[in-house]
């Protein structure tokens, strides 16, 4: 077991891509949520001259570091990948664990995780890749996808020689790029039919480390424009908003605890020095026929209170929901001072549902980093692109630049103008939006509803708040102590489904952990998970006393299942009777893979199954056949589960956007 990166090779790389897209899938993703690019698309854009297949991309981060995440990212609709950033010192230890998304998203990591050279080649493998997919997949037309180069921290490191090396591979990759094709050439005799640029990318987004003399950025821009002629691109810090405004959105409107320490403004670029390299670099892009734009923002430096981290690590850095309103402040603020006239690419807090207001201030491209570190991951980006077309639609704009002037709603508007009064209309509501706000998603109490006797004080609370109170601190015990037979049977006293609970369990138990009153409450359900996953023996059917006792079950979920596991258990002879092919119910019907895999729900049902348990699947569920079922058995179990949705029969119920519980389900299912 390692926390490193280990690279693999373009060969097998190739030959795991192809099986699985061939499989119409890709890293458990299913093929349903890959982007498929047409020419009518009303949201495509050119950048750097060439043109771009969608307006939304990967921010720089862990996840557009390794080829293979690259091409999942692609697969579902970016096509602006801004790659890790890459420095000279590439053999920096990582502080683990260094990210957090709970809610709002906190970091501590820094560098890349790859030597530079390594990171070169993971990006020379998703570029091949990615036209091999093309052709694979067919789609036509040019490439619509850009690499953007990100580089860090100082002047001195970029001169070194591997940045410099790093440079020169991007712009010119031809010898790496024929060794390349010889290596896969067996695998995809068609290799030589693609063009395949050797410039994967001549331009680069400049990310400076906090605290970097405003001297320093511009010493860095003028040499990427002037010297090595690259379309520069400048990452703004949030603290350009100033100290006052920020905490006063922050921790007052916002209602976030997280402290900003003067340090952070006091080391940070100024915005009156912002203003003087911003205007130096423009035009020094001008006079080199080059493209400059700013790129906002970059994570917000604060204090580390979190317990995830190190404590050695005195900062972390935010991103996500609350490091949105803060930034479109800062775009408006720039945008007013500049006439409307600043290029700017955006990545702070965007998500499916305030995509088309950034895209209608004129931002693009817009990039995304914390939403896909959560659950659902790069499939999130399908909802990002439906919901921009409809925005599309709902205004007919057949351009990003007719939708821009069409959500300002004046005619005869200049387009620039038009996108700073989207700009100002935003950043005046987007602070009172509750999506924005902090709420508190957990209580630190250990306390229950349990009456405290006596001699009952040592009663563990998380077992109380258990539906099935099943023996947690006995499980864990067990699990500590590596004898995963033992936690496993503890658990499936009383739980006959450990591997499905040990993926969407709500995990009470966790809110009344004892652990709390000293860090924070053990991953109970993670651990079940990994007892059910890591169990190999057989379900425990030795000490099940059979008796003359039949039993039938109406249904083939949860419910159904679990009572025929109990019966089975006490010694009755079970049938189950379910009317559709497949078992688990709702279960299995309604929720998404990326929550509850298929192998897990199938994993449980096999146990239940293996003890003796007859399924009659395909059964229809009629009178005379309900009939007959009565009279072959003692007992009968109705379990039909929730066939159709109850009617609340309240106003607003048939409303757009008012979904029933089942039509809920299943949107969450496909990735909605």
């Amino acid at each position: 077991m390692s926390d490193k990166f280990s690279p693999i090779t373009l060969p097998r790389l190739l030959i795991l891509t192809l099986n699985e897209i061939r499989q119409n899938r890709f890293m458990g993703l299913p093929g349903s949520l890959f982007f498929i690019p047409k020419i009518t698309d009303p949201f495509r854009i050119i950048r750097y001259g060439k043109e771009l297949e969608t307006p939304v991309g990967v921010a720089a981060g862990p996840h557009s570091q390794l080829a293979i995440n690259i091409i999942a990212a692609w697969l579902c609709g970016a096509r602006y990948i801004e790659l890790k950033t890459i420095q000279t010192l590439d053999e920096l230890e990582v502080s683990k664990p260094c990210i957090d998304m709970q809610d709002e998203g906190y970091n501590c990591e820094w560098s890349q995780e790859l030597k530079v050279e390594q990171s070169f080649n993971e990006y020379l493998n998703a570029w091949i890749i990615i036209h091999i997919l093309r052709k694979e997949l067919g789609f036509e037309g040019p490439l619509g996808t850009l690499f953007n180069m990100s580089v860090g921290y100082n002047l001195e490191g970029i001169l070194n020689e591997n940045v410099q090396w790093f440079f020169d591979k991007m712009k010119d990759c031809s010898t790496e790029l024929s060794a390349a094709k010889n290596s896969i050439r067996k695998i995809f005799p068609g290799i030589d039919e693609l063009e395949i640029s050797s410039c994967i990318s001549d331009h680069i987004t400049l990310s400076t480390m906090h605290g970097c003399p405003p001297d320093e950025i511009g010493k860095i821009g003028l040499y990427l424009i002037k010297e090595k002629k690259l379309h520069t691109t400048i990452k703004l810090n949030p603290t350009l908003l100033g100290s006052e405004q920020l905490r006063d959105l922050l921790n007052n409107k916002l209602g976030f605890s997280t402290e900003v320490p003067d340090l952070a403004f006091e080391h940070d670029l100024k915005y009156p020095d912002a203003l003087i390299i911003l205007d130096t670099l423009a035009k020094a892009s001008e006079q080199n026929n080059l493209h400059f734009s700013v790129k906002l923002t970059n994570t917000l430096e604060s204090r580390n209170n979190k317990q995830v981290f190190d404590e050695k690590e005195g900062m972390m850095y935010m991103s996500g929901r609350a490091l949105h309103p803060i930034s479109i402040r800062l775009a408006r603020k720039l945008q007013n001072d500049l006439g409307g006239k600043l290029d700017i690419s955006f990545s702070a807090g965007v998500d499916c549902f305030n995509l088309a207001n950034v895209i209608s201030c004129g931002f693009k491209p817009v990039t995304v980093c914390t939403d896909l570190l959560k659950p659902g991951g790069y499939g999130r980006l399908w909802q990002y692109l439906e919901n921009l077309r409809k925005e599309f639609a709902e205004k007919e704009a057949e351009t990003i630049d007719e939708f821009i002037l069409k959500t300002a709603g004046f005619i005869g508007l200049s387009l620039s103008n038009a996108a700073l009064h989207n700009l100002n209309n935003y950043a005046d509501r987007v602070a009172e939006n509750s999506n924005y706000k902090k709420t508190s998603l957990t209580d630190i109490s250990i306390k229950t509803t349990r009456s405290l006797g006596y001699f009952d004080c040592i009663h563990a609370p998380c077992v109380d708040t258990c539906p099935t109170n099943q023996d947690i601190p006995s499980y864990m015990y067990h699990t500590a102590n590596n004898n995963i037979a033992a936690a496993f049977e503890t658990i499936f006293e009383t739980n006959p489904f450990p591997s499905v609970t040990g993926m969407i369990c709500d995990h009470l138990c966790q809110s009344k952990c004892t652990r709390i009153n000293y860090d924070e409450a053990l991953h109970i359900r993670e651990i079940k998970r990994y007892v059910a996953e890591n169990y190999t023996g057989k379900t425990m059917v030795d000490s099940i006393n059979k008796n003359t006792r039949k039993a039938a079950i109406i249904g083939a979920g949860p419910a159904g299942l679990s009572c025929a596991w109990f019966l089975t258990k006490a010694g009755f002879d079970v049938d189950i009777y379910e009317q559709k092919n497949i078992s688990g119910g709702m279960v299995s019907a309604a929720i998404p893979e990326f929550r509850l895999t298929n192998e897990a729900i199938e994993r449980d049902i096999q146990r239940i199954l293996a003890a003796g348990v007859k399924l009659h699947d395909n059964y229809a569920i009629n009178e005379e056949n309900f009939e007959t079922i009565r009279l072959n058995h003692e007992v009968v179990f109705l379990a039909a589960g929730a066939q159709e949705s109850i009617k609340m029969g309240i106003e607003g119920f048939g409303c757009k956007g008012v979904l029933d519980p089942l039509e809920f389900l299943y949107e969450v299912r496909d990735h909605k």
